[in-house]
């Protein structure tokens, strides 16, 4: 923590100038300036950081030769441990959904697949300690999923942090020159747990008696390890960077690639152990609670099975799924969501404090048919119908997947009007758009004036002459809808020109209770490149005449004589004259007002330039004898943009599963944290045919 010149003595800047400051950086990345980011990264670190008891838990339990004490109070730390990480998880899933415009909140990125690997592990030790409570079995595999947990958080470290991923993961993490600390310390921990494991090993009891086919240990050990199987498959391939690393330094170069399309490869893996977890889940809530033996096994599970076809093959004919993987997929998801509903109703009719696994499953099976319709059926509206190429530098699905709009011209998309209203800036001191045209922007940095009274709605935020901190690093599009009720919402997505990074988009979202429009900029016009403005015409126009600036059609209101002029001191013998021309659009009247200036003898022609309408007009004479008018007009491309607009049906089954999983196991966490204060150890479950 020392001055770049102290350590740089001898660079020829410093020594030609002592007190040399470097100018700023280019700032935060703007697609990390999101309130998200601001507690997303340390909830993910506070889940991280709190494996480490659960894990110290296991370690002092081998250690010391107390195997079993360790469970029960580790077990309410596992669960908060599982509840901070996923929250973390689902912070990070809603930041990309509603900053990044790939229209997605999960990308099967190796970063969020190192986050993602431990939480599954991390849910499969929980199961083990909740089996352990219930018989005293499976001691060996909890405490190996115990220990394995933070040994994969300090993997996953590793693999963020150390700049292995740095080709195949889209997060900028780079090698700061920790790698070799980073990897001692991993492998520290790895050798001492293996180590101290394998000491006790043969010390550790194990159950004798086999687990009959119907008992609740049986369906919860086939949940561990299909969570397990899901898991591994995830970091195997994620672990590949790793993999050709190793072989390099052995002296053969193996190079070994990622999945091309890592979001289809994961995701046609991943979807068959979600269906086997679904099932579980909703089998495995019957055989937790009820003692079931196997005559009663199919009759408990008729009346879910019955009521989940029926729900299924109602919601493949309404939404029209036909893709077998997916059509299991929905039963399965609907089957767990149906089971666990009738648990949790049976089970707070005789303790709510016993709902918070039934209140899980609901919320991970709404999670997953959430999953299922927002990724597996989210549907672009935003096609572009004209039988025109945008560009030939454009990929084949920009030019189809997105529609080109022109400023206050409304184009049909799907079942909607859409007009494109111009550019927008965000004033800080309003948290409101407002248009550029309204303002004058002052010599100090990113503040102006506004030049009319501003509105936002029906309430006027802004009074003219009043002084406007404007939000300048990015602006907004502001683009209305029109639905075929008539019903209108404006949408405004975010760009930013990043002098490193082009054109970074992000969405603005109109949620409803059945989908979500998701709709950014693709394409903007060039804000550096000056516009392209056609020769001049000249017309000759009186009062009240009505005459063409391209193809809009105008009118000369009036004249009005100016005391004052912005930026221009007028003496007495100065003249200033500001005309009044209402040009007609399609959405209605905007005005125009070019300056006429005599100052000290010297004529001066202020012009008025509306990009928005590619419009530039200017005086080039006034005869006050005849009462005429010459004015100069130009024109150029006017403003547009280029939207892709997409649906994404049963988003909201996500965001509200989610919901109720935190508050699911934030109920367990409090059942089993109880538990523990009073010293039970025994299964304090209910049998629900009592």
């Amino acid at each position: 923590f020392i001055l770049l010149k102290d350590f740089m003595m001898d660079a020829p800047i410093f020594k030609s100038n002592p007190n040399f400051v470097p100018k700023d950086g280019t700032g935060l990345n703007p697609l990390l300036q999101n309130y998200w980011m601001v507690i997303h990264p340390p909830t993910l670190f506070l889940g991280f950081a709190t494996t480490l008891v659960p894990f110290a838990y296991s370690l002092a339990g081998l250690w010391l030769g107390k195997y079993k004490e360790w469970i029960r109070p580790a077990l309410p730390w596992a669960l908060f441990s599982a509840l901070i990480l996923g929250i973390g998880i689902l912070m990070g899933a809603y930041w990309a959904y509603e900053t990044l415009n790939f229209g997605g909140y999960w990308n099967w990125d190796p970063v969020e697949n190192a986050v993602y690997v431990p939480w599954l592990v991390l849910v499969a030790a929980i199961h083990g300690m909740i089996i352990f409570n219930n018989r005293k079995a499976s001691l060996r595999t909890t405490i190996i999923l115990s220990l394995s947990v933070f040994l994969l958080i300090l993997y996953s470290t590793f693999l963020t942090r150390s700049g292995i991923l740095g080709n195949a993961s889209v997060h900028s993490f780079t090698d700061l020159g920790l790698s070799g600390q980073l990897l001692t310390y991993l492998l520290s921990f790895v050798l001492a747990t293996i180590g101290i494991l394998a000491y006790r090993w043969k010390s550790i009891p194990s159950q004798k008696e086999e687990t009959s086919l119907y008992s609740r240990e049986f369906w919860m050990f086939l949940g561990i390890l299909v969570l397990l199987l899901a898991a591994f498959q995830v970091l195997l391939m994620t672990s590949v960077p790793v993999f050709n690393t190793i072989s390099k330094a052995l002296g053969f170069e193996q190079q070994w690639a990622p999945p091309a399309d890592a979001p289809k490869f994961y995701s046609d893996w991943q979807i068959w152990f979600s269906m086997l977890i679904a099932l579980l889940s909703g089998i495995g809530q019957y055989v937790y609670w009820i003692k079931i033996d196997k005559n009663k096994l199919l009759d408990s599970l008729y009346i879910p099975f019955v009521i989940s076809l029926i729900l299924a093959a109602i919601a493949v004919l309404v939404f029209d799924v036909r893709e077998i993987p997916y059509i299991l997929f929905l039963f399965f998801s609907i089957f767990s969501l149906v089971a666990n509903c009738i648990m949790l109703f049976t089970i707070i009719q005789k303790n709510t404090s016993l709902s918070g696994g039934a209140l899980s499953h609901i919320g991970v099976a709404l999670m997953m048919i959430g999953v299922l319709f927002s990724s597996g059926y989210s549907k672009v509206v935003s096609l572009n119908k004209s039988g025109l190429l945008y560009s030939k530098d454009f990929s084949t699905d920009m030019n189809r997947d997105n529609i080109l709009l022109f400023y206050n011209e409304t184009q049909k998309m799907a079942q909607y009007k859409v007009t494109y209203k111009g550019l927008r800036m965000e004033a800080a001191n309003a948290n409101s758009f407002i248009n550029p045209a309204d303002i004058n922007l002052l010599e100090i940095k990113n503040t102006a004036t506004a030049n009319k009274d501003i509105f936002k709605k029906e309430e006027k935020i802004f009074t003219k002459g009043d002084t406007i901190k404007i939000l300048a690093e990015n602006s907004f599009y502001e683009i209305e809808f029109e639905d075929t009720t008539g019903g209108k919402f404006t949408l405004f997505p975010r760009a930013q020109v990043n002098p490193q990074m082009g054109l970074l988009a992000s969405p603005d979202i109109k949620h409803s209770l059945g989908f979500d429009l998701y709709a950014h900029v693709s394409s903007i016009p060039d804000p550096v490149e000056d516009k392209k403005w056609k020769d001049a015409e000249k017309q000759v126009v009186s009062i009240k005449d009505t005459f063409f600036i391209g193809d809009y059609i105008a009118v000369l209101d009036k004249m009005e004589g100016l005391k004052a002029v912005e930026n221009v001191v007028l003496g007495p013998e100065d003249v200033a004259v500001k005309a009044h021309i209402r040009l007609l659009t399609q959405k209605g009247e905007e005005l125009l007002h070019p300056v006429f200036v005599i100052k000290d003898k010297m004529l001066g022609l202020i012009p008025d330039q509306r990009n928005d309408l590619g419009i530039k007009i200017s005086f080039s004479f006034i005869d006050p004898e005849k009462e005429q008018f010459t004015f100069s007009s130009q024109i150029a491309q006017k403003e547009w943009v280029i939207l892709k607009a997409m649906k994404k049906p049963g988003i909201n089954l996500l965001w509200s599963g989610a919901f109720i999983l935190v508050v699911g196991i934030s109920l367990a966490i409090n059942r089993r944290y109880r538990e523990f204060k009073l010293g039970r150890d025994k299964n304090t479950e209910i049998n629900l045919y009592k």
